[in-house]
């Protein structure tokens, strides 16, 4: 099945790819890199993440990321963020809300979809083109 191991290589890219991701969500307020870009690059950060402790095979670890973060899209939409927040605390207030939807995120937009599939599909294409001994 699978097995843990750490890989360094991804480790240190899931680093630089979070450290892009604060960046952008703290420097960049244009109307096309910090909602799509940033999404494109949450997926690509979320698979190097989840490879860096785990040796899963490209494309089921690929289509695992993808399709957790449709559900987080998809909750967005029936939002997700009180309902997580009135799970984990017994009374919800304006700050535990912000915090959640901060995490999860509160709005719903189909583009995001595009975005994390082109993500998803630059990971597959970087991972036949430059690393061509792994397992697919």
């Amino acid at each position: 099945m699978s097995t843990f191991r750490f890989n360094r290589r991804y480790f240190l890219l899931s680093l630089l790819l979070f450290v892009v991701e604060v960046l952008i969500a703290l420097y960049l307020h244009d109307p096309f890199i910090r909602p799509f870009g940033g999404d494109f690059l949450i997926v690509i950060w979320l698979y190097c993440l989840v490879r860096a402790f785990f040796d899963w095979r490209v494309r089921p670890t690929a289509l695992g990321v993808l399709v957790f973060a449709y559900g987080v899209e998809i909750g967005q939409y029936y939002h997700s963020a009180a309902f997580i927040t009135s799970l984990l605390f017994r009374q919800v207030t304006a700050g535990r809300l912000a915090f959640i939807g901060l995490l999860v995120g509160t709005t719903f937009e189909w583009r995001d979809l595009l975005a994390y599939t082109l993500g998803i599909g630059w990971v597959l294409l970087a991972e036949g083109a430059f690393f061509k001994n792994r397992r697919l």
